[in-house]
């Protein structure tokens, strides 16, 4: 029997099914849980802030900004306006860039 005839076929995929694939989107974000007690102010501070640069990042890529230098104060702000969070300081925009800048 030739190899060919044991592999199994691939899954279809969104180009080759005969009809429409259902994706399973958007996503329902995950559940929330306390942060952990007894830490310095700092470690919480700094916590929310990588989660609000990291959640900016994501609106930005989705909403076709791919590079740092397109994602200028105002784009991050309004990003932020967008999803629904508080405006985010100079660091956050800075650190926003700076997340798009190592996923590539």
């Amino acid at each position: 029997m030739p190899a060919a005839a044991l592999k199994p076929k691939p899954l279809p995929t969104q180009s080759t099914a005969k009809r429409p694939v259902l994706l399973d989107l958007p996503y329902d974000p995950v559940e929330k849980r306390p942060l952990p007690p007894g830490r310095p102010r700092e470690w919480y501070v700094s916590h929310n802030r990588r989660l609000k640069a990291m959640r900016l990042a994501i609106a930005l890529l989705d909403s076709g900004v791919y590079m740092p230098n397109q994602a200028r104060n105002e784009t991050i702000r309004s990003a932020a306006e967008m999803i629904g969070v508080h405006p985010p300081s100079d660091t956050t925009c800075h650190m926003v860039r700076a997340l798009m800048r190592y996923t590539r």
